[in-house]
């Protein structure tokens, strides 16, 4: 599999819908964990599928619009010559019934489940707010260790995506520098090491290349306010094209 940086939103889509196969993951996943670019679309990806999980609730369909996909249907032709369905239809083959009713009923479902799945996705990631920066976190070694997307509403998305080691005494604190006037300032705490969405209180609006970092703290967050313990990972925004 050709992973290319023009590629990079189509393969996240792919990737985050579950329509590669196992190696084609593995190597999406490696390819994440050396590139950020890769990582970025990734996150910006589960971020706009995401309310198809959450937000979207099933819906009856009217019997109008089964009416009309109906209507726009085409006749199933005649057979041209007899086939095993037609010489017995009292016992029809599993998988070959080709009977008017059963043709009609499947194609009319199908179409119906992809106009709902269209109508959902069209609703779904047109309702997401985009990330106004994103700031990719590395380590010490220069290896990817999380996401940070920052909406400027309060709110950011912090994607763990290294596996973190932290003593049951401590927590990790994710952390801005709107400027140096203000200091660091604290977006939230990631409970048990794990990917959240943070809201935090009122800051400026981000802005490209302001700094990022996570910090290991001591339980409940740094008791002074700002960044006190070592630095786990930390990296510069980049403004949302």
């Amino acid at each position: 599999m050709r992973i290319e940086e023009r590629d990079f939103p189509a393969i996240a889509d792919d990737y985050v819908l579950g329509l590669l196969d196992a190696a084609e993951a593995a190597e999406v996943e490696a390819a994440i964990e050396r590139d950020g670019g890769l990582a970025e679309a990734v996150a910006r990806a589960r971020e706009r599928f995401l309310p198809l999980d959450t937000s979207v609730e099933p819906a009856p369909v009217s019997s109008a619009l089964w009416d009309a996909i109906s209507s726009r249907l085409p006749e199933q032709p005649g057979a041209a010559a007899p086939s095993l369905a037609s010489v017995s239809p009292r016992l029809p083959l599993a998988g070959n019934d080709n009977s008017r009713s059963g043709w009609r009923a499947t194609a009319i479902s199908a179409i119906a489940a992809s106009l709902i799945l269209a109508g959902g996705l069209v609703w779904s990631v047109t309702r997401v707010n985009e990330p106004l920066v994103v700031a990719v976190l590395l380590n010490e070694a220069g290896e990817i260790q999380a996401v940070v997307e920052d909406f400027g509403n309060d709110t950011a998305s912090v994607r763990l995506l290294s596996d973190f080691t932290v003593p049951q005494d401590k927590t990790m604190q994710v952390w801005t520098l709107p400027s140096r006037e203000m200091g660091p300032m604290s977006l939230g705490l990631l409970e048990q090491s794990h990917s959240a969405k943070l809201s935090g209180s009122t800051l400026p609006r981000p802005q490209e290349t302001q700094l990022y970092e996570i910090t290991l703290e001591q339980a409940g967050g740094s008791p002074t306010g700002r960044p006190t313990g070592p630095i786990l990972a930390k990296g510069f925004a980049k403004l949302a094209r």
